[in-house]
């Protein structure tokens, strides 16, 4: 595959060393921003600005298969994807700091107008920090996860302990998370597919479908171990600090925030609504221990200073909060935060790294996936035009499946009996495999 990456950046550096022994990369920079890490690399190294057209076919950007903008300027990477868009119809991905950019550019894609020559794919780290951190706290132990529609969509097993909550109840009875629906059920290694009146039991293995964000919230809510979060402090009200706590509040953690701003302070006390937002400096030890967090069950620490991190968390340690996590803007310094102590440092370009790791995976295979060695299928169905305006209710498959998610241009839905499919649509279906033939038919896969 033939990448070409726009920035000489960490994440740029970081992207070349993980894929240049598999891929062709080509970097794009200004000359003084290329560092000896590069060098160090087999890699084709193309002087100037990703926007201009000349610089983009001196990439040989025409037979590229994927493109990435991941400078440190926001604006330079939209504009540089959508010129290697327009010029070669290339995949692009597009690396944003800003929550308004992201907001703006997922908004486009989805909207009705949305045309093909547009950005692919969005990636804002700190939102993939905040979400792999709210993972980490919430303990969940699933069995087996498969990303779809880049990542948006997922497959997560889970199985079922016997202090659940849901053992013993119908699946109806259960109220799972908004955005997913159970697709599966493994009792005695056998899978089927479940209803509303089927009841759960312990040892059974859970699978569902649904977007991202609702199965991390599904799976701190129900899949966690018996000794959950029940509080925990946030130091730091930035971006990935006020979007933890609204994820916390969701999952009913008691929440504690520290910032140093009392106008950052102001605007987190006006977004919570169950969060206690404490205006202070998280190195303050007096502070700390004023507060009480010592008795949390978990600290973390999201300032976008390493060093202030590092202190934060040590003085958490300190005062025997028995989990810590800190973030670590510079990737380098993760060994260093964990040798002297922290639970589990943690880094938004390494979220990052990871979430284009996926979709370059994906881009490898072409099943979708199977589970439970076998039993069951993720099939991907376009559907055409004899389909087309009729709601799921309204299918007569010939056998037991599940729609779990409708992928339409670029926006992913989790339907219900009542949602329409339309021409062009894919469906990512679940299927037991002794089925998945009949399903394929049904939609005249060929």
């Amino acid at each position: 595959m033939n990448i070409v990456i726009y920035g000489a950046t960490e994440i740029g550096c970081l992207l070349a060393t993980e894929f240049f022994e598999d891929h062709d990369i080509t970097i794009i920079d200004k000359e003084e921003n290329r560092t000896d890490e590069f060098n160090k690399l087999d890699i084709s190294f193309v002087q100037g600005n990703a926007s201009d057209v000349n610089v983009l076919k001196n990439a040989d950007i025409k037979n590229a298969d994927i493109f990435i903008a991941c400078t440190n300027v926001d604006e330079a990477n939209i504009v540089a994807c959508l010129s290697a868009k327009k010029l070669s119809g290339v995949k692009t991905i597009c690396f944003v700091s800003k929550e308004e950019y992201k907001n703006t550019l997922n908004f486009e894609r989805e909207s009705e107008s949305f045309c093909e020559f547009f950005i692919d794919y969005i990636i804002w780290p700190e939102e993939l920090l905040t979400q792999e951190i709210f993972r980490i706290v919430t303990v969940a132990h699933a069995l087996d996860v498969e990303n779809f529609a880049d990542g948006r969509a997922r497959l997560v097993e889970f199985k079922v302990k016997p202090h659940f909550s849901i053992v013993g109840k119908k699946v109806k009875e259960c109220g799972f998370t908004k955005d997913t629906l159970m697709v599966g059920l493994t009792r005695e290694c056998k899978l089927f597919i479940p209803n509303g009146e089927t009841e759960i039991l312990e040892d059974d293995k859970l699978i569902f479908m649904g977007t991202s964000h609702s199965l991390d919230i599904l799976a701190g809510t129900f899949f966690h171990e018996k000794e959950t979060v029940k509080s925990a402090a946030i130091i730091g009200g930035g971006n990935v600090g006020a979007m933890l706590a609204k994820t916390f509040e969701t999952v009913k953690i008691k929440t504690k925030i520290i910032e140093k701003d009392y106008s950052r302070c102001e605007y987190l006390a006006e977004e919570l609504s169950n969060t206690l937002v404490i205006n202070g400096d998280g190195t303050d030890l007096k502070l700390l221990d004023e507060e009480d967090i010592g008795n949390c069950d978990v600290v973390v620490s999201v300032t976008k200073n390493d060093e202030r991190n590092l202190l934060c968390s040590l003085l958490a340690k300190q005062l025997g909060v028995k989990r810590v996590i800190a973030r670590a803007a510079k990737v380098l310094n993760i060994p260093l935060f964990e040798k002297v102590g922290i639970d589990i440092a943690i880094s938004s370009k390494t979220s990052a790294i990871n979430e284009v790791r996926n979709d370059l995976q994906e881009n490898d295979v072409d099943i979708l996936a199977t589970v439970e060695q076998g039993q069951g299928e993720v099939l991907e169905i376009s559907v055409l035009p004899e389909f087309d305006g009729k709601m799921i209710m309204e299918l007569q498959f010939p056998a037991r499946a599940i729609i779990g998610v409708i992928q339409r241009k670029n926006n992913v839905i989790i339907p219900k009996g009542s949602s329409v499919i339309k021409t062009g649509d894919v469906l990512i279906t679940f299927t037991t495999s002794e089925f998945a033939d009949e399903i394929k038919e049904f939609f005249k896969v060929k």
